[in-house]
């Protein structure tokens, strides 16, 4: 009887708690609902929105400037996560856009907006000191217009560009190893190696074939004796 009426006073507190458990639903277990919880959270973090407040089924759109900060905030690094972008990297972008025009701007004035924008314990800097990195290349690469459409034009450069891999670098030959790989300067036994056009003779060129049609060395007529005995007869007329 002690157990019923203990049973019963359970149920009575988890009816106040629950009041759906008196139509009949299930009660569930705490760790289901940290689950749901969790679960909720890492969908509004994937689709970037905020658990509550106004916008929250509004997904955050990234814009054409943050998709090429990205770009070349990964390039040349398998482990770059792309929120955070390195010096050479962004003279790097500076360079691919053309907002380095080597009057107004130059290698050194990015540079030195760089580590101005930076945090002194960083080596990297983050998309909105990006944006505020280039609004101080806008300000100066166009002084003849206001802080805003200065910096559209210099936004302007930079979306939807992608970082330019450089093709592949031909190597130039320097007078020296043209001097050595002149087969008409050669002598002695490598000048036997190759022919006039400078192609490889092969084993001729390597090994002293021995001549054994009976005609002297450098004789120009070699094998019109042969020519001559083994010509056709004429045929006599009928």
């Amino acid at each position: 009887m002690a157990d019923h009426k203990e049973n019963m006073e359970d149920f009575k507190v988890q009816t106040a708690k629950h009041p759906n458990a008196s139509t009949g639903a299930p009660l569930r277990p705490r760790s289901e609902h940290s689950k749901d919880r969790a679960s909720k959270r890492l969908s509004t973090e994937s689709n970037g929105t905020s658990d509550g407040g106004a916008g929250a089924s509004t997904p955050v759109e990234v814009t054409a400037l943050e998709e090429s900060f990205r770009r070349f905030a990964i390039h040349g690094d398998t482990r770059a996560t792309g929120k955070d972008m390195h010096g050479k990297n962004w003279s790097k972008l500076c360079k691919d856009c053309g907002v380095i025009d080597g009057k107004s701007i130059t290698l050194t004035d990015v540079d030195i907006v760089f580590s101005k924008v930076k945090k002194k314990t960083c080596r990297t800097i983050t998309f909105d000191e990006f944006k505020a990195a280039l609004g101080e290349l806008a300000r100066k690469k166009h002084k003849e217009k206001s802080g805003e459409d200065a910096e559209a034009e210099v936004f302007k450069l930079i979306e939807g560009k992608a970082p330019v891999i450089a093709g592949v670098t031909r190597a130039v030959a320097s007078p020296t190893v043209s001097r050595l790989t002149d087969t008409t300067k050669f002598t002695g036994s490598h000048k036997e190696r190759f022919d006039v056009s400078g192609r490889g003779k092969g084993k001729a060129g390597r090994v002293d074939v021995v001549d054994t049609s009976g005609y002297v060395s450098g004789y120009k007529h070699a094998g019109s004796y042969e020519k001559k005995v083994t010509k056709p007869p004429v045929g006599k007329p009928m």
